[in-house]
Order: structure tokens, then sequence, then C-alpha cells
């Protein structure tokens, strides 16, 4: 076992895990950042295909009421460009029938950055320091020792396969995974732990697709790429372009819940099925697909996030708290925000206040 000791440490490499780092790497402040995946990003995730970055999870930002994210990716030197919505869209009822309905614009606007999310994780991990950064260190244990804690790496049960001694503990990620996942010593208070188990993760029981073809077929037929369907199993269609070459696509989500999601096979045909009703035969023949079901995602859904959301949470720090054990533990992740909760907005301001 290995054993480091650190002024901050950051739990969790999702958005607002590393725009905790890089803000503290900014003020010159010594961290380390530990993540359990084998790659950073959380909820963010682009594979790329024919140099076009796909967003299996978060895709869009809105500007006109997330400055942070705008200025942030402005800061970057990354750019930005509008969702395509033009022309008419799509409808399917409960029963399959299929017809063409008027298309709309979302307002405020909905904008996506060039190079996909994973794009802005890049950049903002570019200046870190060196070995700043643990992946594949899965935190299982946190315990209060002193003015500081002492947070163990590994599986609960077995010796830690690392342990780190810190001043103060950025914890950037879901309240319901903390409180699923790790071992408080001493025992959190029963309210706060009921508050971060019923704070449900944004995204978590969601599957989402993304469907790449050489031509944009559906724009020469006057369609926006936009549908709505009652039958499934998808239940959410968008244009997932990037206005400018091929691949083109059409990316979305899964209508169905997630314990009806069980053989990814035939649900693929299914959708390629469904695709080709909607927008035409050559819909159901992509050339690249993808498919990332979030409520099998160990490191981002527990089982209490299988039930789908059917509206977007009020999401407010647990139990009011944005800190425990005397502001050594902070609250950083999206769902801790008292504004734009589930959001990238949201992960970026609880990030700021965690680090002030």
């Amino acid at each position: 076992m290995t054993s480091e000791t650190v002024d901050n440490l950051i739990i969790g490499g999702g958005l607002s895990g590393i725009y905790a780092a890089y803000l503290l790497a900014r003020r010159g402040k010594s961290f380390i950042l530990l993540e359990a995946r084998e790659r950073l990003g959380g909820r963010i995730l682009s594979p790329e295909a024919q140099g076009f970055f796909t967003d299996m999870g978060p895709s869009w930002y809105w500007p006109a009421i997330h400055p942070q994210m705008a200025q942030l990716i402005s800061d970057l030197e990354l750019k930005g460009y509008r969702q395509f919505e033009e022309g008419l869209g799509r409808f399917q009822s409960v029963s399959g029938a299929t017809q063409t309905v008027s298309g709309y614009a979302n307002e405020p606007h909905s904008w996506r950055p060039e190079g996909g999310m994973f794009a802005i994780i890049e950049k903002l991990c570019a200046d870190l320091p060196e070995k700043s950064i643990r992946l594949n260190h899965q935190v299982c244990n946190i315990a209060k020792e002193g003015d500081g804690a002492l947070v163990n790496v590994g599986k609960l049960e077995q010796e830690p396969q690392a342990q780190f001694k810190a001043k103060k503990v950025i914890l950037a990620l879901p309240p319901r995974l903390i409180a699923s996942t790790i071992l408080f010593n001493p025992d959190l208070p029963p309210d706060l732990t009921q508050a971060m188990l019923k704070i449900g993760t944004w995204m978590a029981g969601q599957a989402k697709f993304y469907a790449l073809y050489e031509e944009p077929f559906w724009r020469r037929d006057g369609l926006s790429g936009q549908a709505f369907s009652q039958r499934g199993p998808l239940g959410e269609i968008h244009d997932g372009s990037n206005n400018a070459k091929a691949p083109y696509g059409l990316t979305g989500f899964v209508g169905i819940p997630a314990v009806q999601r069980h053989n990814q096979e035939i649900l693929t045909e299914a959708i390629f099925a469904q695709l080709a009703l909607i927008f035409g035969k050559p819909a159901g023949r992509p050339a690249t697909f993808f498919y990332k079901d979030w409520a099998r995602e160990q490191f981002t859904a527990t089982k209490l996030d299988q039930p789908p959301m059917y509206t977007h949470p009020l999401y407010t720090p647990p139990a009011g708290q944005t800190s425990f054990w005397n502001n050594i533990i902070h609250f950083a992740g999206t769902e801790t925000a008292p504004q734009h909760g589930g959001y990238l907005e949201g992960a970026l301001t609880a990030a700021e206040r965690a680090v002030e």
C-alpha cells in the first residue's frame, strides 16, 4: 500500500472535479485528483468516428442562461455551434403511426462545442501538474483524522491499495453515489445520508444513442432531425451533426425504462427499425453506431437510479449542507449546485464554491 499526504484531495474526475483541479492549479495550490474509472470525464463521454466526436452524455450548453459555460469555452479557445433545428419534425404515436409536424427551435438556443464535450476536459487538463491525476483509484473509505481526512482507495472489506492524508477533500461525485459506495468514519448524520440518497443522479437512468451517416438525407427531405415518439424504443431524437462535414448524425434518448433494457443487440435492431420508419430506409443503416446505457455504469448510477426521471429535479446541497466535518469535506458535483443543478453550468458553480 502506498501512502501520500496532500493539502487538497479531489474525488471524482468529471467536469466538476476537473474544473476544481483547474482552479486550484491556477492558484498554485497542491492537489491530487482520484478517479475510479480508467478515463476522465465522468458523464462526459465523446467517442470519435472519422474525426467527429459524438457526445454520449451531455451534448448542449445554453449561452443565454449558462454564461459561465459560455465564458469557459471562450477562455479555453474552443468554438461552439448552434444545434441544427431547421425544417419539419416527426412524431410517432403509440400505435406506431408516424407523421410530419411543425418543427420548432428551442428557446434559448442550444449550442454544442466543436470537438465534443470532452474537448473541454482535455483543455482543462492540459496544464495540470504531472501526476496530479490518478486513474483507477476508487475511494471506499473516508475517516476523520484530527483536522483532516484519511482516504482509502480500493474495495471494501479488503486491504486498501493506496491511502491519502488530506487537509481538505472535495467530493465531486453525485450525492447518491457517495452515500451508496463510500463508508465514513465517524458515520454521517442520518439526515444527511438520507438527503444524499434522495438526490437523483442526472442522466443515471438514461440510455443514449448516436447513429452516423455519410449524408444528411433527412435535411434534403426538409426535416430537422427532430422527432418524438410515444411508441419507442427511442423517445427523443435530434440532429447530431456538426453542420460542416461528414459524418452526419442522429442522436437522442431511449424512452423505455432501465429495467427493460436487457438485451442490447435486440434493442439496437429495434432502434434501426424505428429510425428507418421515422426518417426513411437509409436511417436504418448507419455507418457507425454508438450506444451508452448510463444505468449500467457503476461509477455513475446506483439501483436507486433505475426508475426514469420525468422532470428535471430541483437540485440543492444535501440537507442544505455544502460541507461537513468542520469544513474538511466539501461537496462539488452538479447535483449539489444551488442553481442549474444537473447541467454543466451547475458542475462549474459547485466546483467553484468548493474551491472557494
